[in-house]
Order: structure tokens, then sequence, then C-alpha cells
């Protein structure tokens, strides 16, 4: 029997995470393309996202509508070859839409693959050196990070001196509690204290 949840957010009412999610204003406009096998993940960061920023939006698939906006340019926020940084749109103003895949990065590679007017579309890249909050999983990489962290990262990059650490509230909230659930005693065993 599973438990009740949350329509909005999707976790158990017990640890609902709404009175933590901002409504967040952004000029950039966002879209997040979920790979359908996070849909159901409880560390769903990609929805935290969406539901705390105005100005953003989460399709879930495999195979998406090419998604044109005629009215501001479209980057893929993703690394490789060509793509510029983030820092090199900061300038563009309100008429920037960023598109984030969400997903492991071999589910994030699979979107880019069955979706070709994704992978078409022009690149940036976040900074070398960023480090993830996101305690609970061993990044694949340096420099990895959750959804929703790269997503504060690009907008706190895109629309400085503002910045959108508050919407980082409800996945630490959700990291603290997933880390208490497991036992602080298993957790640093498996992890390592920080």
């Amino acid at each position: 029997m599973s438990r009740p949840c949350c329509s909005r957010c999707q976790r158990p009412l017990a640890h609902c995470l709404c009175e933590l999610i901002p409504a967040l204003d952004s000029r950039t406009r966002l879209l997040i393309l979920q790979h359908p096998s996070e849909a159901g993940h409880a560390l769903n960061t990609a929805r935290l996202a969406a539901l705390g920023l105005r100005n953003a939006q989460l399709k879930i698939a495999e195979r998406f509508e090419e998604d044109v906006d005629a009215d501001r340019p479209s980057y893929l926020l993703f690394p490789g070859e060509g793509a510029l940084p983030v820092s090199s749109l900061a300038d563009a103003g309100s008429s920037l839409r960023l598109i984030v895949p969400d997903g492991t990065w071999r589910k994030a590679r699979k979107l880019l693959h069955v979706n070709p007017w994704l992978a078409a579309l022009p690149r940036v890249e976040l900074p070398a050196g960023l480090t993830s909050r996101y305690r609970l999983r061993k990044a694949p990489m340096p420099g990895a990070l959750s959804t929703i962290e790269a997503i504060v990262a690009a907008l706190d990059i895109l629309e400085s001196p503002r910045r959108y650490d508050e919407l980082l509230r409800p996945f630490e909230a959700l990291i603290e509690g997933q880390i208490s659930a497991m036992g602080s005693e298993v957790f640093q065993r498996n992890h390592g204290s920080r």
C-alpha cells in the first residue's frame, strides 16, 4: 500500500516540501526535459526547480516535439564539444531560453540522441570546479551537479547580481530528510563525513 502523497511536490504527505518551495521570477525562461525514469524518483530535483520558478516548464517524455520559441533563442545547458561558457550569454537579458535535460548522464545523452532538434541547439556549459551539495550520490565526474543545482548555478551567472539560492532550500531539506531516514551513522560510514 502506497503512502498518500502531496499532489504538488509528489512527496509523501508527512515529508511535503511545499512550504519550502519559493515562487521566484527569472528573466530567463527554462524548459526542463525530464527522462521518464526520473519522474517517479524520490529525489526529483527537476520537479522542485519547475515548481520554484515561475518562468519554468517541466515536460516528461523520451521523445519531444521540436520546441522552438520564435521570441527568443534557445540554448541547451549541457557540456560538450563547442559548448560556450554560460557566462557568454549574461548580457542576453530576457531574450533567452535555457533547455535543461534531466536524467542520469546516460539518460540525458539518450534524450539528445533521440531528439535531434535538441542535439542541434547551441550548447552552453557551467564553469569548471563547481561542487555538488548532493551528498546522497557520488558524482559520476568532477563538476557534476543535480538538475536543480545546475539551474541555480546557471541563473546566478545569467542574472547576476540576483541569486537563486532560495531554490535550493527544498533540495537541502530533501537531502537532510533522506540522511535522517538512513541513519547518520550508516550515512557517514558509507559516504564519509563532510
